[in-house]
């Protein structure tokens, strides 16, 4: 493991303006989405174009940008990522089942508008998502939660089983990169060491089998002799990230991967998932079958993420319980007041938490190895962490003072 992290506490416009042109290699971020996510001033909107702007000054040619968004909001951040010189590239969707419906029951409403009480109909069980993380997919406790259903006046009862809003099941992510320095991609690599995906360094399924000699290689007045390239049978990366809950898993057919051998001829008719070859040789079958899920990525989280290296902090009323400060109360008090754990006391109190599997996986994606990583909106950490266990350098900066420590800890975690 390594230790070369830098973390700043300081707006990320004023901390960037301080940092050398072209000296980091890639940028991974979970900024604000501009959702005024429980009442956080910190989300009021998307980051500018001069935050994207001085990330591409900082980020070295051909370097990428891999950025989260909201799925309401996404518009506006990719629109000022390409308006600050950035090329977009792609968009990777990260897609989870365990997302927490925020919508208003319109019908109660109505009732609670006209001063009227619903009687309680019956009940459900509900899993428990310990820790406050809205897109783990850890199960934990079933409780059973008392339902208010039945509407009391006329006008809600026209109006029953109406809301404002879909469960959030996605996040895009930008995959953008500052223009090439070079003439071309092969140059700007050799010149920069950037421009490219690590795509045998993500492929979905099986480990390196061996390697395979692929002879030499011209670029310009340089050559490489005997370039040796790992031979992976894993499946190709796609635009498409999941986390494995049986809500997400549910959605995919099953479906048999290639059956028969191929000629590179047939390529065109091949299945979409076969194996590559070299040129002259053929597709192998693989002869699998089952969820098509398995040809994607899968990111969950681990029951310890979140609070990991935070054994020495004291668990607080997490940043969702002072958006529900009732629920909070039930929690502290041992009363089953949500049944997801979302108001439960934490060490680690920030409100949005992504899986360090999915950080250190998009991290090795765009990044060359030894290279650097800068966060601009690093939260509690989560992408420093998947950074430092996957060997890089990381710089971090953060806003809020209250995250700072937390980042830390849980970054130094990876090095025990």
């Amino acid at each position: 493991m390594i230790d070369a992290f830098t973390l700043h506490h300081g707006d990320c416009l004023d901390v960037l303006r301080g940092m050398p042109d072209a000296s980091v290699d890639a940028v991974v971020t979970d900024p604000p989405y501009g959702l005024s996510f429980m009442g956080k001033r910190w989300d009021y909107d998307v980051p500018s174009v001069a935050v994207w702007s001085e990330c591409l000054r900082v980020l070295k040619p051909g370097g990428h940008l891999l950025s989260f968004g909201g799925s309401r909001t996404y518009h506006r951040m990719a629109v000022n990522v390409e308006d600050a010189g950035f090329e977009i590239r792609d968009q990777v969707m990260w897609v989870y089942g365990s997302g927490f419906p925020k919508s208003l029951n319109i019908s109660k409403a109505i009732d609670k508008a006209a001063g009227a009480e619903r009687a309680v109909t019956g009940s459900r069980v509900a899993d428990d998502i310990r820790g406050g993380n809205m897109h783990a997919s850890n199960r934990g406790v079933r409780h059973v939660i008392e339902l208010k259903e039945t509407p009391a006046t006329d006008a809600a009862k026209q109006w029953h089983g109406w809301g404002s809003a879909l469960k959030p099941a996605h996040e895009p992510i930008v995959l953008a990169r500052k223009p090439l320095g070079e003439k071309t991609l092969a140059a700007n690599v050799l010149e920069h060491g950037t421009g490219g995906l690590n795509i045998d360094g993500c492929r979905v399924g099986d480990e390196v089998l061996g390697s395979v000699r692929a002879g030499s290689a011209r670029i310009g007045t340089f050559e490489r002799k005997e370039m040796v390239t790992p031979k992976r049978t894993g499946r190709f990366p796609a635009n498409l990230i999941h986390d494995g809950s049986d809500e997400v898993l549910a959605g995919f057919p099953d479906s048999n991967g290639q059956q028969g051998k191929c000629e590179d001829a047939q390529r065109s008719q091949a299945n979409t998932y076969g194996s590559p070859s070299d040129n002259g040789k053929q597709y192998e079958p693989r002869n699998d079958k089952g969820s098509a899920s398995r040809f994607f990525y899968c990111a969950k989280a681990s029951k310890k993420d979140r609070d990991e290296g935070l054994q020495e902090f004291e668990a607080k009323a997490s940043a969702a319980s002072e958006f529900r400060p009732n629920h909070a109360e039930k929690a502290s008090k041992g009363e089953d007041g949500n049944p997801y754990g979302r108001w439960k006391p934490q060490r680690n109190i920030h409100p949005t938490v992504k899986p360090t599997t999915l950080m250190a996986y998009l991290c090795r994606l765009i990044t060359p190895p030894g290279g650097t990583v800068l966060d601009p909106f690093m939260g509690s950490g989560s992408t420093g962490k998947g950074a430092v266990r996957e060997g890089f350098n990381f710089i971090g900066i953060e806003r809020e003072a209250e995250y700072i420590d937390i980042a830390r800890a849980r970054i130094e975690a990876v090095n025990v």
